[in-house]
């Protein structure tokens, strides 16, 4: 049975069942455990939130011989569900501050996830929804931030990242083929735990600097299965998540693996998996390359014959842009310039800040030029190193704070 209580009465031992208030400002990515250690404790003190459930069934109780608590003790059931609040559209500059505390918070469930497996603990689906959900919000109110955030991550942190990412490329996707809420959520869970049996494959041929062996690159490869092996044992996992897990390497010719599926027997959802981890892992750094440019991945990507669906891939662009944010262009006056966010009415008209001329070959004062309202216009994607420049994604992530 549960307990509504003031955070200040919780004592170790307690079983901590849901915290009332943002997802965001809960100090854990989960709930439902019992309290053991003092720090946790602490955290929620430090913590915004100021009342707690907890399950008394599972775990301690309050002192009520003061009788200073007069909680009404309900079901899990009867603990009304929070209402979705309607996501205004918000600039990418506001977005991204909340997408910066979202993406961190996403990478420590994930990590917590994958420790999880690694142990043999079985997976529950329904801890990892709220994550989900905050993520959905995020790419409602402006999907150009999350997204783009997720894509700039070490080489050290890739797998973790990599996960974040997908699920809010898979949410986005969904959104623009007018999937219902439902099956965007589901798109989102099945991008979160797409790579889940990477956690069976040992570290050091995860992150190896150089080039995999045949017998290492065998290994990787069993990760579709491995992680569908683990989903098949947790709990709440929908079969749209086992399928994106499993089918996410196959092709449309029948040349991936690991059961050589077809455009005609993979799933929609299984066709968006394979779209979205790409575009993730071509784009961000890794241990043995760099990332390449958002734009330059949508070109080549589109010219791989019998790998991605058409319709999947012409709507996974439009979802993103044909110069998605992070891209560096060459306009027509000979500045180059990296996209900051997509135009409202074309793909061919985003919003850059310029920064360099190669006219005079040096940098200039940074300008944002909104090409739906400028006579200029993109000439062309632009490879960085060929004019020395290093950092492109600070121009337009800054320092994400």
């Amino acid at each position: 049975m549960l307990k509504k209580i003031p955070v200040e009465k919780l004592t170790l031992g307690m079983h901590l069942q849901a915290f009332c208030g943002a997802w965001l400002d809960h100090p854990f990515w989960r709930t439902k455990f019992v309290l053991t250690d003092p720090n946790d404790l602490l955290l929620i003190a430090e913590s915004p939130i100021k009342e707690v459930w907890i399950d008394i069934s599972k775990g301690g109780d309050v002192d009520t011989a003061a009788g200073e608590i007069m909680t009404e003790v309900v079901s899990a059931a009867d603990i009304p569900p929070e209402q979705p609040v309607v996501q205004e559209k918000a600039s990418f500059t506001d977005e991204v501050k909340r997408a910066t505390k979202i993406v961190a918070k996403g990478k420590e469930a994930v990590v917590s996830m994958f420790q999880e497996a690694r142990m043999g603990k079985a997976i529950e689906a329904e801890a990892a929804a709220p994550l989900v959900e905050e993520i959905s919000n995020s790419v409602m109110r402006n999907p150009g931030a999350l997204i783009s955030l997720a894509r700039l991550k070490t080489a050290d942190d890739y797998t973790f990242m990599h996960s974040v990412a997908v699920c809010a490329l898979m949410i986005a996707l969904a959104r623009q083929l007018d999937l219902d809420e439902q099956q965007v959520r589901e798109a989102g869970m099945a991008g979160l735990l797409h790579d889940l049996g990477k956690a069976m494959i040992p570290l050091e041929v995860l992150n190896k600097p150089g080039k995999l062996t045949d017998e290492e690159f065998a290994l990787v490869k069993t990760h579709p299965e491995e992680g569908h092996k683990l989903l098949l044992e947790g709990s709440g996992v929908s079969e749209v998540t086992k399928d994106v897990c499993l089918h996410h390497h196959e092709k449309i010719d029948g040349s991936g693996y690991p059961k050589g599926l077809n455009g005609e027997t993979m799933s929609l959802f299984a066709k968006m998996g394979a779209v979205c981890d790409v575009y993730d892992a071509v784009t961000s750094n890794r241990p043995y390359k760099a990332g390449w440019d958002p734009a330059e991945s949508i070109k080549r990507m589109a010219e791989w014959t019998g790998h991605f669906d058409p319709m999947v891939f012409q709507a996974f662009v439009k979802s993103l842009g044909i110069y998605p944010i992070g891209s560096l262009v060459k306009l027509a006056s000979g500045k180059l310039g990296v996209v900051i966010e997509q135009g409202e009415q074309s793909l061919l008209k985003p919003k850059v800040k310029i920064f360099f001329s190669t006219k005079s070959q040096a940098y200039i004062k940074p300008e944002v030029i909104d090409l739906a309202r400028s006579p200029e216009k993109i000439a062309g994607r632009e490879d960085a190193a060929k004019w020395g420049i290093k950092d492109v994604d600070h121009y337009w992530a800054g320092d994400k704070g």
